[in-house]
């Protein structure tokens, strides 16, 4: 017979929005703000850092990173990111999701202000302090990731707990936008007062002393968002379900959400000795999990992997697309403030008219369409789209089509964001059980990192041109941005294949998307509803 389900859960699952609903969504999305601002700034200044400290003055193109130093800054902080889903994604299982919430942010603020600091003014110095603490802040990056969507997956109601999750998620827009509009800012005030000529008209006084401040201040501001929510993050009670099902203390669970929902909830004795007494106890590696969620987590990771290849490659890289097409002037037209004001201004314009507005759809429509309608209808526009930008893509370079490519452009961000960047985030923590759910959440994300990891180092090294007048300095030759984005478009095709294994998980419990109710010795049903 199936396991009755406790009334603190019954009552969470039923419950009103409150305003506490909306202080966890700030709470747990300035942390997603921080993560985007932080993983995406560092492509609006990399052009900058190549200027400062590797340009050759004896040749015609302004300085720019090393094929090695440039992989290492923009993927360092992805790496650091893989490891901490993984082990915060553990150890919020573990220990408890509130318990190390804190030391997740914490981590990122003292390493956003780290990350502007370095030792020496040689390149090497200031190259490996800028990697060593990106690596750690990616690590507390991680951490933000399984754990956010855990406790909003478990403070929310069934109804609309996927439009609670995905407005967590949606911070992660704004964060975007936010990095771009703080570079305009800084560079066009640096710019403002202190001129320089282009790189074509004067090399050595082209790239200003002062553009050392710029990159520095623009990483450092990511740190202030995180602080301002330090502390009504640390106040946040325990969730529920993990004080009643893992820490099996239901009286204290009821306690805490008693306080929260300002309502009285008492568990009937029976029940809680049911909940203590029994429950399952079988582990990630078991023949249980691969029978109930075996499908469920390979449908999380391989979608995850798929979908992070093309938006980090498109997101990490869209100053070096635009350059090609022609929308970002040539950089030896430009002195070196001017080049991170450009680049910021082509991002904020893409953040505000596709980034931002995908993932705002997917919270209006997320409890009325379902995760999977979104994720595949997600897959399938962003692979139109992808096609659509590489195999006319001779078309968009010439003159008189650049805001042709733009538009397109901002429609696979749009679609990714009202899709699969939304939902693979928020499908994890609502279909594994409770004692295993950041856990899962963690390996999911991690193999999206993963697969954030392939795209930037692959799109670095492929978008290359085959002549060495179409590559940049010190790079092999590529396949060409063409053949890259074709790539791209057929990544987003089997991340749509995959898709079709996602479970639906809307309208239901998080009991019953886990089995949570089925007592251990019971045939489960696993979920493949797509209703």
């Amino acid at each position: 017979m199936a396991r009755q389900k406790l009334t603190v859960l019954e009552t969470l699952d039923a419950a009103k929005t409150q305003g506490y609903h909306f202080l966890a969504i700030v709470i747990a999305g300035m942390g997603f703000f921080t993560d985007a601002y932080d993983l995406f700034s560092i492509s609006i200044v990399t052009k900058c850092l190549g200027r400062l400290y590797y340009t050759d003055l004896n040749y015609s193109k302004p300085g720019t990173l090393p094929p090695n130093v440039y992989a290492a800054v923009t993927s360092v902080a992805l790496c650091g990111t893989l490891a901490g889903q993984l082990f915060f994604g553990w150890l919020g299982d573990k220990l408890g999701r509130k318990s190390v919430y804190g030391f997740t942010l914490l981590l990122m603020i003292v390493c956003s202000l780290a990350s502007g600091l370095s030792f020496g003014h040689e390149p090497k110095g200031v190259m490996a302090t800028l990697c060593f603490f990106r690596f750690w802040l990616g690590f507390g990056v991680g951490g933000d990731y399984p754990l956010s969507a855990t406790i909003m997956s478990e403070y929310a109601n069934k109804k609309t707990r996927g439009s609670f999750i995905a407005a967590v998620f949606a911070m992660q827009g704004f964060g975007i936008l936010f990095a771009a509009v703080i570079s305009l800012i800084v560079s066009a005030s640096f710019k403002h007062h202190f001129h320089a000529p282009s790189y074509a008209k004067d090399r050595a006084r082209s790239t200003q002393s002062q553009a050392d401040y710029v990159w520095r201040i623009i990483l450092m501001f990511g740190s202030i968002p995180a602080a301002l929510t330090f502390y009504w993050r640390m106040q946040m009670p325990e969730t529920a379900r993990y004080t009643a099902l893992i820490a099996r203390n239901t009286k204290k669970a009821a306690a805490d959400m008693s306080s929260v929902l300002q309502q009285d909830i008492v568990e009937e004795v029976e029940i809680v000795e049911s909940h203590v007494v029994g429950g399952d106890t079988w582990g990630l590696f078991s023949r249980q999990f691969a029978k109930r969620h075996g499908v469920h987590l390979l449908a999380t990771t391989t979608t995850w992997f798929f979908l992070d290849i093309a938006f980090y490659s498109q997101n990490l890289f869209q100053k070096d697309i635009f350059s090609k097409v022609g929308w970002i002037p040539k950089a030896a037209t430009m002195n070196a403030i001017e080049e991170v004001y450009r680049v910021a201004r082509a991002q904020a314009i893409i953040a505000m008219c596709g980034t931002v507005p995908g993932y705002w759809f997917t919270v209006a429509f997320i409890d009325i369409i379902g995760r999977y309608i979104i994720q595949l209808q997600g897959f399938f526009f962003m692979t139109v789209f992808m096609f659509a930008l590489a195999i006319p893509y001779h078309h968009w370079t010439t003159p008189g089509h650049h805001t042709g490519f733009v538009v397109l452009y901002a429609f696979t961000f749009f679609f990714a964001n009202f899709g699969p960047n939304s939902t693979t985030f928020i499908v994890p923590a609502e279909v594994f059980p409770a004692r295993l759910r950041s856990t899962c959440h963690g390996i999911s994300a991690a193999c999206g990192k993963a697969g954030a990891i392939v795209g930037t180092f692959g799109f670095l090294y492929s978008s290359q041109g085959k002549t060495a007048a179409t590559r940049d300095k010190g790079y092999p030759k590529g396949i060409g941005m063409k053949n890259s984005l074709l790539v791209l478009a057929f990544t987003n095709l089997a991340g749509l294949a995959m898709s079709l294994l996602v479970p639906e998980a809307k309208g239901k419990s998080l009991e019953e998307m886990a089995l949570e109710t089925v007592e251990e010795g019971e045939e489960p049903q696993p979920s493949t509803s797509r209703v």
